[in-house]
């Protein structure tokens, strides 16, 4: 009997001890004196190995947490892996950022770098511009200097006076025995007093003068004889404007044959030469089996007036539009400089004339077109008597004779009007 009562002591004592645990775990952990008393209680009593060594109000603490979890906790533990790879790509703009202020800086130092290095070789190059210019401008002053010495001047019309006198009797000589020679006689003279013509005259500020009607003649001249000799308009319109204005020119711009001057010697050999080599080629054969255009208007008839007129305004009229576009209007703040043009010399000149009083009592906007009408109409008169020229041997050269001894005569009066005026200054 008493083996049989002992289990149900051992009983009453387990279910005594898990009242009492329950007991001491239902109290509250701070205040209870149950859980100070650690070893009323045996780990070997306890349901479960799993909270072997750990407190049990610990265990109930993180139960009660988990309770506590809202669906905002759940949401912001779901947003921690966004928030880290906005983290991550934050970090990489910032790392691109800094690479790209890296470009841009190293690229800033080559852009500044290459500025410097090519204002120094402008800056080079410049200064050796501007040395050579020094060293061209000093020798070309050197030159003049040289040139405008009383026994350079000397020389140089000395030279300028051989020049001349040889030239009239070349050309006499060529005219009477060889005239088939006188073209090649004319273009050599062309390049020879052209350059001379270009370069004094750009000098002295008169290259404006270079486009006046007399060097486009001489310019369709050349062209008849070495590049369109078949072509009878462009021979007929050289030899009306040759024989025309050209000719008629020496005595109204007073073309002289002053023969120590090279520059009125280029003048008067621009407007004087043209007829006196048409002559030659017309009249004389000078150019037999070579001008086709003039054998062509033997065989097939000639031009009448109007004709010559016509052809011979088609060039004319080439010649006006374009000097009125390239120097009366693209030039013109140099022209209203002082730069001088043939307009603003016969307006000088004529101003007291009669023509001249008409045209400058004309609005200033007007006057240069009523100039232009005036050039044409003085260019048709002196083309009325070129047929005369053309067809008749003696007439043309009673004409060119005239032309020789006007010039001669203009040249006598300079040169009297020279002397006197140093007789004067040496008499004072």
């Amino acid at each position: 009997m008493a083996t049989i009562s002992e289990p149900s002591t051992t009983a009453n004592t387990h279910n005594s001890n898990d009242i009492a645990v329950e007991s001491a775990s239902s109290s509250p952990p701070p205040s209870s004196p149950v859980s100070e008393r650690g070893s009323f209680t045996s780990p070997t009593l306890s349901r479960s190995g799993s909270f072997v060594g750990s407190s049990k109000d610990e265990d109930w603490e993180g139960v009660a947490q988990v309770d506590r979890l809202t669906l905002f906790d759940l949401l912001d533990n779901l947003a921690l892996p966004t928030l880290a790879l906005n983290q991550r790509i934050e970090k990489w703009n910032r790392t691109l950022q800094t690479q790209s202020e890296t470009f841009k800086k190293q690229g800033k130092f080559v852009k500044e770098t290459y500025d410097k290095q090519k204002e120094r070789v402008f800056k080079k190059r410049d200064v050796e511009i501007e040395k050579l210019r020094a060293r061209y401008g000093k020798n070309v002053n050197q030159l003049m200097k040289r040139w405008q010495d009383q026994k350079t001047v000397t020389l140089r019309e000395k030279l300028s006076f051989c020049v001349g006198v040889s030239n009239i009797f070349i050309s006499g000589y060529l005219l009477g025995g060889y005239p088939h020679l006188m073209h090649w006689w004319y273009t050599l003279q062309m390049a020879y007093f052209m350059p001379i013509r270009f370069y004094t005259y750009h000098k002295r500020g008169y290259h404006y003068f270079l486009a006046d009607l007399c060097y486009f003649v001489n310019v369709l001249l050349l062209l008849s004889i070495w590049v369109f000799p078949n072509s009878r308009r462009l021979f007929i319109s050289a030899y009306c404007l040759s024989y025309g204005n050209n000719a008629w020119a020496i005595a109204m711009w007073r073309n002289s044959m002053v023969f120590h001057s090279l520059d009125k010697i280029t003048s008067l050999f621009i407007h004087l030469m043209p007829p006196v080599v048409l002559h030659s080629i017309v009249h004389q054969d000078a150019m037999q089996g070579k001008m086709y255009a003039l054998e062509r208007m033997r065989q097939e008839g000639g031009f009448n007036l109007f004709e010559m007129i016509g052809w011979a305004s088609i060039p004319y009229l080439f010649w006006q539009a374009n000097y009125h576009f390239f120097i009366t209007i693209r030039r013109a703040d140099k022209i209203a400089a002082g730069r001088p043009t043939s307009f603003t010399w016969l307006r000088k000149s004529y101003s007291k004339t009669w023509i001249g009083k008409m045209v400058l009592s004309l609005p200033e906007a007007l006057q240069e077109f009523a100039f232009m009408g005036i050039q044409y109409s003085y260019a048709v008169s002196t083309m009325l008597p070129v047929p005369l020229w053309f067809y008749s041997r003696p007439l043309s050269a009673a004409f060119v004779s005239i032309l020789g001894l006007w010039s001669v005569y203009n040249g006598a009066t300079f040169y009297s009007e020279s002397l006197c005026y140093s007789h004067y200054i040496i008499c004072r």
